[in-house]
């Protein structure tokens, strides 16, 4: 009797761990219309800090019903562009759409095709920061807002972001969620298995001169 119980207690815990949702304790994007980007500060011409694969990494993770996946882009390049303070700065990354990887091949496969993000029709992913506001939730240092092009739809979002810049390098630290249906990304899954509307992103970014 104890062993029965105790199996239904370890098949419990197995269960809920396999169905909890990655984007519940994580801070969540607020998302809205694009937002035009003005020219870069004069001040930054000069002042810029190259992000690349081999000194960043930009990971998203995905859930459904009965667990997760994570995921990362591959080939993507960038600039911070600072002028003075990070609140004078500007961001932009751009992401090749087909170089993302996950810990499946046949879902690396599936997400590159019409279903997800149809690599092939679209095979860039960017983002350009309009405003960086000191503050934060959860402790971060700052508010990014910006707009973020995927699946060939362009909102604007606003996260928390950690920054820090050095005179060697200006480093970004966020974990936020998006809404992969403001998007475009509507793709449901099996009907025993639905895919959570809600995806992670998490940027660990340490731009050098």
């Amino acid at each position: 009797m104890r062993i029965s119980v105790l199996l239904m207690i370890v098949a419990g815990v197995m269960w809920v761990s396999a169905c909890s949702d990655p984007a519940a304790d994580k801070s969540k994007a607020v998302t809205g219309e694009a937002t035009k980007v003005a020219s870069p500060p004069a001040a930054a011409q000069g002042k810029k800090y190259l992000i690349t694969p081999q000194n960043s990494k930009i990971e998203f993770t995905g859930s459904k019903v009965t667990g997760s996946h994570n995921g990362s882009f591959g080939d993507f390049s960038g600039q911070i562009d600072f002028a003075g303070t990070p609140e004078q700065s500007r961001v932009n990354i751009v992401m090749k759409a087909d170089s993302l990887t996950t810990d499946t091949p046949d879902l690396t496969k599936h997400l590159k095709t019409a279903d997800f993000f149809d690599v092939a029709k679209f095979p860039e992913a960017t983002f350009v920061s309009t405003a960086i506001k000191p503050g934060g939730e959860n402790g971060a240092t700052h508010t990014v807002t910006g707009n973020l092009t995927m699946h060939g739809v362009t909102k604007a979002i606003t996260f928390p972001a950690t920054i820090n810049v050095t005179p060697d390098a200006a480093t970004v630290e966020s974990s936020f969620s998006i809404n992969r249906k403001d998007f475009g990304i509507n793709y449901a899954g099996a009907a025993d298995n639905l895919i959570r509307d809600d995806v992670v992103l998490t940027l660990h970014v340490r731009a050098t001169k």
